[in-house]
């Protein structure tokens, strides 16, 4: 059973999920956070959803073996995608497990002024259907448009954002048929925040761009709330691991959550 005191275990195939990691420890300043980047099997958009729920799993496992986490959040659309299910069959009734699809779903069929939205996302994220049954099943006459854009999250963990490589290469996929019309656009992968204000200029500020961070923390604090496992202590030191270290994924981890990043690196 989860415990009040333990830890928040989050985990990505990089380290673009340090930006839920950082919506986390902005809601939920109290709380001791660790992070683990799969950087060494990243990235997870191109590989089998087999291969990403056994990987998941091991990662999984040893947040909760190792460091005795009360809750896991999937801060990874493909993951989530691939791997919530077998994970939250997996540990029911030991800990809560938050992925970062349903809070967003949740948040879209909310506002009655979105009538046609696109979402942009990884291509396993997209070929598992998840955001076309969920929104289909939920709200039956919203318009969406859904287009893998498998560039964007290789791109952005080399280090190339906001610059005029991503640029064009945001122009091209924004400019596809699949998203004519749209009047918002998700941002189904959590890589995709640093980009968010050249995606932003794209559309010249007419259209809202939502990303999961913000809203899967405010879901994340809700439910500890709910089963009363909010941290009423002391908060210990968070810590951040990567699965292959280099001064890239170091100086990048920086950028994505906002400040210094101490990674060390594991085997799970």
């Amino acid at each position: 059973m989860a415990h009040s005191a333990g830890a928040i275990g989050i985990f990505d195939s990089g380290i673009g999920g340090l930006t839920v990691a950082q919506a986390i420890h902005k809601q939920l300043p109290n709380e001791k956070l660790i992070y683990i980047g799969d950087t060494a099997h990243m990235p997870y958009g191109d590989k089998s959803s087999e291969l990403i729920r056994n990987y998941s799993t091991d990662i999984s496992q040893y947040l909760i073996d190792h460091h005795k986490c009360k809750a896991l959040v999937i801060a990874c659309n493909t993951a989530s995608a691939a791997a919530y299910e077998k994970l939250r069959d997996s540990f029911k009734g030991k800990l809560p497990v938050i992925n970062v699809i349903d809070p967003m779903v949740e948040y879209i069929i909310s506002r009655d002024n979105i009538k046609h939205i696109g979402i942009i996302a990884t291509k396993a994220t997209v070929e598992s259907g998840v955001y076309q049954e969920k929104l289909i099943r939920r709200k039956k006459e919203l318009v969406f448009s859904i287009l893998a854009t498998p560039l964007l999250a290789p791109m952005i963990e080399e280090g190339f954002y906001n610059n005029n490589i991503s640029s064009a290469v945001l122009n091209e996929y924004l400019s596809m048929p699949e998203l004519k019309d749209i009047d918002s656009l998700v941002l189904a992968c959590t890589h995709y925040p640093l980009i968010k204000a050249q995606i932003n200029n794209f559309y010249n500020s007419s259209i809202p761009i939502f990303d999961s961070a913000e809203v899967v923390a405010r879901k994340l604090k809700s439910i500890l709330q709910i089963e009363q496992l909010l941290n009423n202590g002391i908060k210990s030191e968070d810590e951040f691991y990567v699965t292959d270290y280099s001064t890239h994924f170091a100086e990048t981890a920086k950028v994505f959550y906002g400040e210094n990043v101490a990674l060390k690196r594991i085997e799970y």
